[in-house]
Formats: C-alpha cells, sequence, structure tokens
C-alpha cells in the first residue's frame, strides 16, 4: 500500500512564513504524519522555520496543536524603547526555546534549514547551524516590528521578506521531490487605527503582490485558503490548522503517486 515508503528518495517539505496564518502548517503535518509522507529535508522561514524545528526536533503533532491552541497574542508583547523595533524579542524567544526546549540543530532528527534575511545586505541566509533559537527568532523577527537579531556580526530579521516560501533555498538540498506549503497573505481594506495595523498591512500588500512569482519551483504547493484570518489572529488557530488540514487532504493523492512515480 506504501510502496513509494521503500525507496530512498529525498523528499523536502518547505514551510513558509505567515505568523498566526502559519499555524495552517501544523494542520499540513497532520495529514503527512497520518499518511506517513516521508520527509527528509524541512527548509522553513518565519512561522514555518518555528514549526519546521519544532516538528524537526521531534515535538508531535498533537503537541503543537496543543500549544497553539492556548497560545496568546500577549504572550508576544514586550514593548522596548523604539530603535529597530517596537517590540524587545525577548518574549518571542521564551517561546521558541519552549517549543524547542532548548534543542539545537544537531538534535534534529530531520534534516533543518532555517531562512532569514541579512536587512544590511538585502541577502537570504539559509541556516543549517548555529544557535537554533536565535536563528529561528530572528527568522521571526518582523523589521521594524521586533529588534532584529544579530548572528555572526549579521544583522538578520524575517526572511519572508525576501521569499515567503523559500523554494529557492530548498533547491540546495537536491530534493527529488519537494512539497511547499503557502499561507497566502491577508489584505484588508478599511481604516488603520495604530502603527502595528500600519505594518502588518504593509507587509500583507507587498507579499500579496511577490506571492504570484513564489513557490514555483516545487514539485507539489499546498495552498491553505485562510480567508480573513490575519497573522496576529492566534486566536483563530483552530480554524487555521483546519484549513490547512484541508488543503493538505486535498493534494495527498497527488503527493502519493508523484512518490510512487519517482
Amino acid at each position: 500500500m506504501f510502496e513509494f515508503l521503500k525507496k530512498r528518495r529525498n523528499v523536502t517539505l518547505v514551510l513558509g512564513g505567515g505568523s498566526a496564518r502559519g499555524l495552517a502548517h501544523i494542520g499540513v503535518l497532520k495529514i503527512l504524519d497520518r499518511e506517513r509522507i516521508p520527509i527528509h529535508n524541512i527548509i522553513g522561514t518565519s512561522m514555518g522555520a518555528l514549526i519546521g524545528a519544532s516538528y524537526a526536533a521531534g515535538m508531535s503533532v498533537e503537541e503543537m496543536e496543543a500549544r497553539a491552541l492556548k497560545f496568546k497574542i500577549q504572550d508576544l508583547l514586550d514593548p522596548t524603547i523604539p530603535r529597530m523595533g517596537l517590540l524587545a524579542g525577548e518574549k518571542m524567544e521564551a517561546v521558541i526555546k519552549s517549543m524547542l526546549d532548548h534543542k539545537s540543530f544537531e538534535d534534529c532528527k530531520i534534516p533543518l534549514t532555517v531562512v532569514a534575511t541579512d536587512i544590511e545586505t538585502n541577502e537570504e541566509v539559509a541556516f543549517k547551524k548555529g544557535n537554533l533559537i536565535k536563528i529561528v527568532r530572528a527568522s521571526c523577527s518582523w523589521p521594524g516590528i521586533f529588534n532584529p537579531v544579530r548572528i555572526d556580526g549579521r544583522l538578520m530579521v524575517d526572511g519572508g521578506i525576501k521569499n515567503s516560501v523559500p523554494t529557492r533555498m530548498a533547491i540546495t538540498t537536491n530534493p527529488d521531490y519537494m512539497i511547499a506549503v503557502d499561507v497566502g497573505f491577508c489584505v484588508k481594506y478599511g481604516k488603520m487605527h495604530n502603527i502595528f495595523d500600519m505594518m502588518l498591512q504593509s507587509f500583507q500588500i507587498m507579499g500579496h503582490e511577490l506571492n504570484q512569482y513564489q513557490a514555483s519551483e516545487a514539485d507539489t504547493v499546498i495552498s491553505v485558503e485562510l480567508g480573513d484570518i490575519d497573522q496576529s489572529a492566534f486566536n483563530r488557530a483552530k480554524e487555521a490548522i483546519a484549513k490547512g488540514s484541508l488543503a493538505a487532504e486535498s493534494k495527498i493523492d497527488v503527493i502519493k503517486h508523484d512518490l510512487r512515480m519517482l
């Protein structure tokens, strides 16, 4: 029934950014787990980096879902005197530590690549070693909202500002088959009420315009339709996860067929 499991193939899973929308990745992983789809590499950026790192380090999908359902946006809010960001990012780092249980790249059961952006050189940077917690924090740090993270002398921010679905980096793993998960963007229409609304909206507009050119290198793209669930809607985690599962269900037969043909 699962004859493709007997073949040693490099199946790479690419998880894009999206903050609260990225919780849909958990729903996708539920279906890939259930169907025993082999994953040999994970490439993640922003929320995709956190979910991907947690999965690669051995956290069960059930545990991830349980934590997501308890999470509140207030768990990230630590305002600071603005210099490079409105939020210090220390509370976000505490969340990441909790998810990863202080594990390192070397502890990952699945090889992991975390993508971030060097804001000073406009470079997309792939990390496969180093301080995993700091690197995931950097990959999740929206410029202007969270303080950037200095890593090896480079000032790193959210990987999604260069490529919300980092398939270009995934190509470097020479995958036989690439599955990309794209949670899209949520451009809203109406009045802006504060600086957070303004900055979130600007990211959505930019990402929405760029997204049509991204993820095209993947063999299969799981596009999750999340409607009006925006990047800050952590209170809608259950809905986002369910929509992720639904999107994966719609592609699972294609994925299984393709893997059998490799």
